[in-house]
């Protein structure tokens, strides 16, 4: 079996079935453009490390971002695995070569003071529920665009995130989670439940409105005819909104580093941060957000430093 092969079939028989379409998609591209082109008719049980290496380098040599021949690797990788599974090949030596590293950059996040010029600008917006809920929260913008009010429970102040909204194949779909920690439960400000609780109001006011227009698909935020947000336009208004606000141009995600950032800065623990980001590991939230915890350090220190030296 040749390289090739085992992508060919890797795909077909097992990927399809395992991941969404544009996943699946995402990653047959990768093996079309980056790895068959090199390493298509090269027989699987003579393929080696120092191939893969090779491969690899000349994608950074190309000028590939890092990110993206970590996604090389990554695919090729999870093929051999599945080659392994077959008894195709004993080891595999994507998993041995050397992935190249990327330093990590800091999410831009908004200050306190720019925070609260942002939540001005957006009084009486009729996203103003929307925007106010991942500056808070920390959801994603698919996650906010995928709740319904069946998610919203007022009386608890909770919202239950159970899917997120993208664009998939040219057509606005509701997907899984990113991964399963996504799926969660997040404890809502009490300002915000009421803003929410003031747009469930105009949303029933808007669908009176529109009539036969409207379409009722659940979702709490939507456009004026009760459709799906296209999160591409979301992008588009925010920038609008931030310029607005004198804030310069923004993107709905840095909202999510704003909330982690803000959060973090305000006292509430690591573990706490993490959970109600959903992100994958505590980890992960370190890796990110490690820089914001500096004081929480230097606290630590000064501790041991009454304890053993005062």
């Amino acid at each position: 079996m040749t390289v090739a092969q085992l992508l060919n079939q890797w795909h077909d028989d097992v990927l399809r079935h395992q991941v969404a379409a544009s996943a699946a998609l995402s990653y047959w591209t990768i093996a079309k453009h980056h790895i068959i082109p090199i390493l298509g008719s090269k027989r699987l049980v003579n393929l080696t490390t120092v191939d893969v290496d090779r491969l690899l380098s000349s994608k950074m040599d190309s000028g590939l971002s890092v990110s993206t021949v970590q996604r090389i690797r990554g695919v090729l990788g999870q093929a051999i695995d599945q080659g392994i599974r077959w008894g195709c090949v004993n080891r595999n030596v994507a998993r041995l070569s050397r992935s190249p590293k990327q330093q990590r950059r800091e999410g831009r996040t908004l200050t306190y003071e720019q925070a609260r010029r942002l939540l001005k600008e957006l009084e009486g917006h009729r996203h103003e529920a929307l925007y106010s809920l991942m500056l808070s929260t920390g959801l994603r913008r698919g996650e906010a665009l995928g709740l319904k009010w069946q998610d919203f429970d007022e009386t608890m102040r909770v919202v239950s995130v159970r899917r997120q909204l993208k664009r998939e194949g040219g057509a606005l779909v509701t997907a899984d989670t990113k991964t399963a920690r996504s799926r969660r439960s997040v404890n809502l400000p009490r300002g915000l439940v009421n803003l929410l609780v003031e747009h469930r109001g105009r949303h029933e006011e808007e669908r009176i409105v529109m009539d036969e227009l409207w379409t009722d698909t659940g979702f709490i935020f939507t456009t004026k005819f009760g459709t799906p947000i296209d999160p591409r336009n979301l992008n588009r208004d925010f920038a609008i909104i931030c310029q607005r606000a004198g804030l310069d141009h923004w993107h709905p995600h840095e909202l999510r580093h704003s909330a982690a950032s803000l959060m973090l800065a305000s006292g509430v623990k690591l573990q706490v941060v993490s959970e109600v980001l959903g992100h994958a590991s505590i980890r992960m939230t370190a890796d990110v957000y490690g820089h914001i915890l500096a004081p929480d350090r230097e606290a630590a220190a000064e501790a041991m430093d009454q304890a053993l030296w005062n």
